[in-house]
């Protein structure tokens, strides 16, 4: 439980570090950077920690790489330069919502009975955060927000697909998949034009945190707590996160919702709430099922 608070917490204060760098280096050139440095630590705890370090399936990884480390973190880095770090965190947390959908017609995984309901208040509470009758400027960093959960959603239903294949090392998987998803970073950071990074102390150590730190330990902390706790368990710890965004980057940056986000955001935490305890009574059950002897 000491690692679920402590990865909810990390990931939770990770999008106030984010804007917190963003004052100091654009989004495309941060993206870059906090991924290349939390990829390298991923490989070096892969050397030598014993996990399978060549890569395998490399195509896969690529296509892989591309929706969970090019796509979810230059949108939501856009994001969040555009935007509030605790609304954005909000909406990018609708990934287990789009997770859903998107694994009924990808993974013949049917929505029901409290899934519906989830996705309802889900869907409610993004319609009152977005509030799409709000300035141009809000509804794009919605916009990429959503897209972000959108990307983070899709990487999990490729992992799923990938692992039913033939399964693989977690670690070694997300190392590689950070890794070849990082090239793409690089080269939007140098042929998309963008102020020059200010190399202060600030923007060094935030840089670190959040690469090596929220990125890198961060998931590790995550493969560890689904190993060791219930993943109905782990998945209600997670509801932390964007609470935590939110309450840090009140802090740091006075963000303040108005009522409509409040409720939006109240809308989504119940979402996750349902989702998560009907996957853990889902679990229960079919652990107390017996199993079947031949006679």
């Amino acid at each position: 439980m000491l690692a679920l608070l402590t990865m909810s917490v990390l990931w939770g204060y990770a999008w106030t570090g984010l804007k917190i760098g963003l004052i100091d280096c654009p989004p495309f050139m941060f993206a870059a950077l906090r991924m290349s440095v939390g990829a390298v630590c991923l490989l070096v705890i892969l050397r030598s920690t014993g996990h399978p370090f060549a890569p395998r399936r490399i195509p896969e990884l690529v296509r892989l790489g591309l929706v969970q480390t090019t796509a979810l973190f230059t949108l939501s880095t856009w994001a969040v330069a555009e935007g509030d770090a605790g609304r954005v965190a909000f909406l990018a947390y609708t990934m287990p919502f789009f997770t859903l959908l998107f694994a009924w017609p990808m993974l013949g995984e049917k929505v029901r009975g409290l899934q519906w309901i989830a996705i309802a208040c889900a869907a409610a509470g993004l319609f009152a955060i977005v509030q799409p009758w709000r300035s141009s400027g809000s509804l794009l960093s919605s916009a990429l927000a959503v897209g972000s959960g959108i990307a983070w959603a899709l990487g999990a239903i490729m992992v799923k697909r990938l692992q039913r294949r033939e399964p693989m090392d977690l670690v070694s998987m997300t190392a590689w998949q950070m890794i070849l998803g990082s090239v793409p970073l690089l080269l939007l950071a140098w042929l998309i034009p963008e102020t020059p990074v200010v190399w202060t102390a600030r923007f060094v150590l935030v840089l670190l945190l959040i690469g090596v730190v929220t990125t890198a330990l961060g998931w590790l902390l995550w493969v560890y707590v689904l190993d060791t706790l219930s993943a109905g368990t782990a998945s209600l710890g997670t509801l932390a996160v964007p609470v935590i965004a939110m309450a840090t980057s009140h802090y740091h940056f006075g963000e303040r919702p108005d009522l409509t986000e409040l409720a939006g955001m109240a809308l989504i935490v119940m979402a996750l709430l349902v989702l998560s305890v009907n996957g853990l009574l889902g679990r229960r059950a079919s652990a107390k099922t017996p199993v079947p002897t031949a006679s």
